[in-house]
């Protein structure tokens, strides 16, 4: 599946109060970007966590930062240890944080430090359903949410999960950003279309870069 706007130049599009899609933001460092994802799956490998309730996820994870997000029969948390390899989860790599910097410059929050970064491997028929990224200590920083591969369709809504939804179709490059009053908006992706993209084949990738605590 080839992007058809690949070749333009990056724009940025209002999602929310505190929230803008900053479209094809990272298109031009792609290829560093998804060879530093396979280094760090190289490290701490992709795996479909278990949720508290038994439910496998169908998105594979893995992290780097200083801590990564997990599960256990207790619930979700951050972990400076992969409970996979009993290591520490790889450091972002340079390329990341840069792209996270001026991403959150652009969508106008400047002081963006992020500990952790979630990286979700979408393969056809993967979704993420409808949920607030609320497990962080400190709310009052955004979340930077980078699209790499495929496309795919994602739902913002509000504080409550039953609030109208938008829905909205991120292609390869693009970078979500939302933090202040849409922090705790509830959102999600609907289930990937099988496809091929030149740069991931059959997979989307997201990055989602956070600060905990």
């Amino acid at each position: 599946m080839l992007d058809l706007f690949a070749d333009e130049a990056p724009w940025l599009e209002p999602l929310a109060d505190g929230a803008v899609i900053l479209r094809r933001f990272a298109s031009a460092d792609a290829r560093l970007l998804i060879a530093q994802i396979e280094a760090v799956a190289a490290l701490s490998p992709f795996r479909q966590m278990v949720t508290p309730g038994g439910y496998t996820m169908s998105v594979a994870m893995t992290n780097c930062g200083e801590v990564g997000w997990t599960t256990n029969t207790h619930g979700y948390l951050y972990s400076p240890i992969d409970p996979l390899t009993s290591q520490h989860w790889p450091a972002i790599p340079t390329v990341f944080r840069q792209l996270s910097d001026a991403a959150s410059k652009a969508a106008g929050y400047p002081d963006f430090n992020p500990d952790a970064c979630l990286i979700n491997r979408y393969a056809p028929g993967a979704k993420l359903s409808l949920h607030q990224d609320k497990d962080e200590l400190n709310l009052q920083q955004p979340i930077v949410s980078v699209s790499l591969g495929l496309p795919a369709v994602f739902q913002f809504g509000g504080l409550k999960r039953n609030d109208p939804l938008k829905r909205v179709m991120l292609e390869h490059g693009d970078v979500v950003v939302w933090g202040g009053p849409s922090r705790l908006f509830y959102h999600g992706i609907l289930p990937l279309k099988p496809g091929h993209h030149p740069a991931t084949d059959e997979f989307r990738y997201n990055l989602t870069f956070r600060h905990t605590r």
